[in-house]
């Protein structure tokens, strides 16, 4: 039995001082690249400098367990063991995160185990995927909440008929014995269109020419009508 301990101890450091700073040195170094790739590909509230933090941290760690690891088998059953004991309950923000988490953790087994070309050459090609295309966002959409009377409820609807060229999507339809609330989902273009449409017959003097919000509360028995601007930093 201290013949096997001796032997899983001293099997564990065969590796010179001069390799294990050139992995995990190698390691920070693109674990840098994908900090600032992060920092490029996410703007605004979406942006989070502490999960950018953990991602350059994340990818020095793998690399370290897998200098560690090395071609072990028995001390990499045990480290098995002990991660998966560990449950990570981080909320991904972005479908994008999964992408840069992932990035992280092959960085840091390519070079914990000595593989630097395919490292360099991997996280090169998908810096530029994600510069070129990680800017790339969801056309921002509009939810329109109008809350009135219930017995107001297809007035409302033929008013947004006539305002917008297509007819918006309804969501939701919420209602109680004396009220309805209607949800509707309306793109960018469909809105720009109707207003310039509103535009247009504005400045050829046409006095039907009305606001959206103008439309519905000449109806009566109008609450409120509000519009959301729903896009990929709302959660």
């Amino acid at each position: 039995m201290n013949k096997y301990l001796y032997e899983l101890i001293s099997s564990a450091g065969n590796l010179s001082l001069e390799d294990i700073l050139l992995r995990i040195g190698l390691s920070a170094v693109l674990g840098i690249m994908v900090f600032l790739s992060y920092r490029l590909s996410h703007t605004g509230t979406i942006y989070s400098a502490k999960f950018n933090i953990t991602l350059l941290t994340l990818t020095i760690l793998t690399a370290t367990v897998m200098t560690v690891i090395g071609n072990n088998v028995a001390l990499s059953l045990g480290m098995v063991g002990a991660l998966s004991i560990i449950r990570f309950r981080t909320s991904i923000k972005d479908s994008r995160d999964t992408i840069y988490i992932f990035w992280t953790i092959i960085i840091g087994i390519c070079c914990g185990v000595g593989d630097f070309t395919v490292a360099a050459v991997g996280s090169a090609i998908v810096f530029l995927v994600l510069l070129i295309f990680g800017r790339i966002r969801n056309e921002n959409r509009l939810l329109l909440i109008i809350r009135g009377d219930r017995a107001k409820e297809d007035e409302i609807r033929r008013a947004l008929f006539e305002y917008f060229p297509k007819p918006p999507v309804l969501k939701a339809e919420n209602t109680t014995v004396d009220s309805v609330e209607l949800l509707y989902e309306v793109n960018r273009k469909m809105l720009d269109k109707a207003q310039e449409r509103e535009r247009t017959s504005a400045i050829a003097g046409n006095r039907s020419s009305r606001t959206l919000s103008e439309m519905i509360y000449e109806i009566g028995g109008i609450d409120y009508v509000n519009t959301v601007e729903q896009n990929d930093e709302i959660y």
